[in-house]
């Protein structure tokens, strides 16, 4: 099991699951994909590092994730807006992913970006997890 691809697995299914977040992007546009989206609004689920913990049994990580808001905007509005549902979305940290227990999550940076064609806003939210594999 690689702890990074099974937080990402549930904050998907976290995020698809929230109509407030849905309401501004469609659950079928909040994918794990590369580049520019077909598709908007997205969220792409990005990057992703584990750091292992330094228990004895090797069962504890800190995890990255980094989701990737995309809108067609000049501005920077929406993707703040986005920013901001999914901040309330992942807000109560006390979960379980698939083989995780999720001990914290937090939002370590939002950063947003006009992108250089002037026709698209990027959002990108780093996320930092402490996680222990459940046996």
């Amino acid at each position: 099991m690689e702890p990074s691809l099974e937080l990402q697995k549930a904050i998907r299914v976290r995020l698809v699951a929230a109509s407030a977040l849905t309401s501004l992007v469609p659950a079928a546009n909040i994918v794990d994909r590369n580049g520019i989206p077909a598709a908007f609004p997205s969220i792409l689920l990005g990057e992703g590092q584990t750091v292992p913990g330094g228990d004895v049994a090797r069962m504890r990580h800190e995890v990255f994730v980094d989701l990737h808001i995309w809108q067609k905007e000049t501005g920077l509005v929406f993707s703040k807006q986005v920013a901001g549902a999914i901040r309330e979305t992942l807000a109560d940290t006390r979960w379980t992913a698939t083989g995780l227990h999720v001990a914290d999550l937090r939002i370590t940076s939002s950063r947003f970006m006009r992108d250089p064609n002037g026709i698209h806003s990027h959002g990108l939210i780093s996320l930092t997890a402490l996680v222990s594999e459940v046996a």
